[in-house]
């Protein structure tokens, strides 16, 4: 999960064992116009964060206790969310809330294989291009990479446990294609240890009762391709090795994976990678931050080749596999909805833009045949155009909508920013309030009303099934916090009973079809150009010892969804 848009200037960016010692420094905002970003830094650690003096084992221990009795006795108030902050004008009610969600309904949560894994060097696995990436100084916020994140790889069995104990449905999760193939291509060798790896935590994910949602691509490029021939930008190429690769993975776990997604947010991997320069491969017109790219042109040939792979790879499936494995596959897609900031026309138009722009860049092709007439008349030649014949594979490369969103934005016409649409975004309405409750993220505000809202827009422009596969919270300065004030994550508590309630509302007042709610993430984790500062996870994670520490957002949802799924 990653987003990284114009914004206005006024946004602002557990075992029991001694805690470590962080210090807040201010970092010089390295992303125009972003808002506030904090560098963390450990006094006597290389790049590692430190907060106040550690608490003895036997003090850390009463002092967990005392305060897990304490919260233990507001449980009343995490099924019903606190209500710190203004509700939306249109707030969901709590007597609408009658009819459960249906007994296949999945819920779980989410991560990615280079956000979790560690151990980049490992039992024969191949350099992504996110390793060469995170470990460029400059490239993530508080200077760290993801040669050790949390140390899931090593760490596998004891996450499967907290999973259990969590008592989810499902639980999505990326394959990293360079343990796989460590080079990468159609003619490369597998690496059977990386079979046996993901193979064995499928098994144990089997075993627990939790139902495995894969995802084969969550932006690891293997080195080796980006190195061969530019990765995304040769479509002849890619488009090959990614099949190669999605049949190696149905091969091998398609007799226990039910449910597959190609690719997580296209747009990321397309606009972050190579327009903004912001994520791996980092190319960008600007020449500060990379020497090579050309961002009017090089994220649309991703984009369109990543469509390509992607229906490719569903064709493949449909073809060879589904008869016998009898599963479902699609693509995740990213984007919030987009509201205009008032009445007037222009600004109507605008929200309608960025919705274009956000998902039916993407959306448009795979589910109805074409790409927006706004994105043709808005980039022209510049948008790469399908065959007939690529068409035919393309359109219709989707048993489900996958659906990553976490914000609202309200929309100005006379933007300049063409990968919004030349649309602004802002969180400010025309009355000077703000739209909700601020995360770190300069980028994301609490709205369930528009969360609810693109439920509707999706499921009645595309008329598919829709599984929710990512949405989450980014609690301000949780980094910076003692533990026990960063278990208690009211924001982030607030965040998901106003989702949630959305969800169901969507469900049994709209009649809209959701079958499955992945909130990311699972736990903190390296949270890709931000690193470690930034935390979705409901999971706390001490980065110094790995422990893992349940929030009070886990517990929350965790309860809603066994009030609220029937049994």
């Amino acid at each position: 999960m990653y987003k990284y848009f114009s914004v206005s200037a006024n946004r602002l960016s557990s075992p029991l064992s001694p805690l470590p010692q962080f210090t807040v420094a201010p970092l010089a905002n390295r992303y125009p116009r972003t808002g506030l970003r904090l560098l963390l830094t450990m006094g006597n650690t290389t790049s590692r964060p430190r907060s106040r003096a550690p608490l003895s084992n036997i003090e850390n221990k009463k002092a967990l206790a005392r305060e897990e009795a304490k919260r233990s006795t507001s449980d009343t108030t995490l099924q019903t969310g606190a209500t710190g902050h203004a509700s939306p004008k249109t707030a969901i009610k709590k007597a609408e809330i009658q009819k459960k969600l249906p007994k296949d309904f999945l819920w779980g949560f989410a991560t990615a294989s280079f956000q979790i894994e560690g151990s980049t060097n490992v039992d024969g696995r191949g350099p992504s291009i996110w390793d060469e990436f995170s470990r460029t100084p400059g490239k993530t916020l508080d200077g760290r990479d993801g040669d050790v994140a949390t140390d899931s790889y090593r760490l596998w069995k004891e996450d499967v446990a907290l999973l259990k104990q969590y008592g989810i449905k499902s639980y999505r999760f990326s394959l990293s294609w360079s343990r796989i193939i460590p080079l990468g291509g159609r003619n490369d060798p597998v690496n059977e240890l990386g079979i046996k790896f993901y193979s064995d935590f499928i098994d144990a994910l089997l075993a627990a009762g939790i139902t495995p949602f894969l995802t084969l691509y969550h932006w690891d490029l293997p080195q080796g391709l980006h190195d061969r021939y530019g990765g995304w930008l040769n479509k002849e190429e890619i488009v090959k090795d990614y099949v190669r690769y999605a049949k190696v993975c149905f091969e091998a776990f398609g007799d226990r994976v039910k449910h597959w997604l190609t690719m997580n947010e296209p747009w990321c991997i397309s606009i972050l990678g190579y327009g903004r320069g912001v994520f791996a491969p980092g190319r960008s017109s600007d020449r500060n931050r990379s020497a090579e790219g050309d961002s009017r042109t090089e994220p649309w040939i991703a984009g369109h080749s990543v469509i390509l792979a992607h229906a490719n790879a569903v064709k493949l499936y449909r073809e060879q596999f589904k008869p016998t494995q009898k599963g479902q596959i699609g693509i995740t897609l990213n984007g919030d909805w987009a509201m205009p900031y008032d009445n007037t026309p222009e600004n109507i138009a605008a929200a309608q833009h960025a919705l274009d722009f956000a998902i039916g860049w993407f959306a448009d092709p795979i589910y109805l045949g074409h790409y927006p007439a706004y994105m043709k008349e808005v980039l022209g030649d510049r948008l790469p155009t399908f065959t007939p014949e690529e068409l035919k594979v393309v359109k219709g490369s989707g048993d489900f909508y996958g659906m990553n969103t976490y914000t609202t934005n309200l929309c100005k016409a006379g933007g300049s920013d063409e990968f919004q649409g030349n649309v602004d975004y802002t969180f400010k309405r025309p009355d000077g309030t703000e739209l909700g409750c601020q995360a770190h993220c300069a980028w994301l505000q609490t709205y369930p009303d528009g969360f609810r809202a693109l439920l509707n827009y999706i499921w009645k422009k595309y008329k598919l099934p829709i599984y929710i596969t990512e949405n989450g919270f980014a609690v301000k300065d949780e980094d910076s916090k003692p533990l026990l004030d960063a278990l208690a994550d009211k924001d982030r508590v607030e965040y998901f009973d106003g989702n949630t309630k959305a969800v169901l509302a969507a469900v049994n007042e709209d009649g809209v079809d959701i079958r499955a709610y992945f909130p990311w993430s699972f736990m903190d984790n390296f949270e890709w150009a931000d690193g470690y500062g930034t935390r979705f996870g409901v999971t706390y994670v001490d980065y110094e010892t790995q422990k893992r520490y349940p929030k009070d957002s886990a517990k929350f949802l965790v309860r809603w969804f066994q009030d609220n799924v029937e049994k």
